[in-house]
């Protein structure tokens, strides 16, 4: 029997890894050797930046909420104790979207979050 050589399934494969290394600089967009060391990283670091970005927007929506429950006479920790005993369950991200679309709307929910703590 025939043998068979591997250099096509070698260049797919070296194809497929350059093809995920396109508009990288120099070396690591043409050589292969190199082009697999930056594509492993990177995807390595775009799974690790999908977790980062549901922290960045959490923080950024404790951020908001804390703001403007400062104007309202309330500390964000007080504020959020306050709905907790209300019964509110508004998630932070809509509590900060109402922060600052609905800045009326955001201001009963202070004022019933400071009657409760008080």
């Amino acid at each position: 029997m025939a043998r068979i050589k591997g250099g096509m399934n070698a260049k797919k494969k070296h194809n497929r890894v350059l093809k995920l290394a396109k508009g990288y600089r120099g070396a690591r967009s043409k050589q292969y050797r190199v082009a697999k060391q930056s594509v492993m990283r990177a995807l390595t670091s775009s799974y690790a930046g999908r977790k980062q970005k549901k922290r960045q927007f959490r923080q950024l929506w404790i951020a908001r909420i804390n703001a403007a429950a400062r104007m309202n006479g309330l500390s964000y920790s007080k504020f959020m104790y306050g709905l907790k005993l209300a019964g509110v369950e508004l998630n932070r991200k809509v509590l900060a979207d109402m922060a600052i679309n609905d800045a009326e709307g955001f201001a009963t929910l202070a004022e019933l979050a400071k009657s409760k703590v008080a």
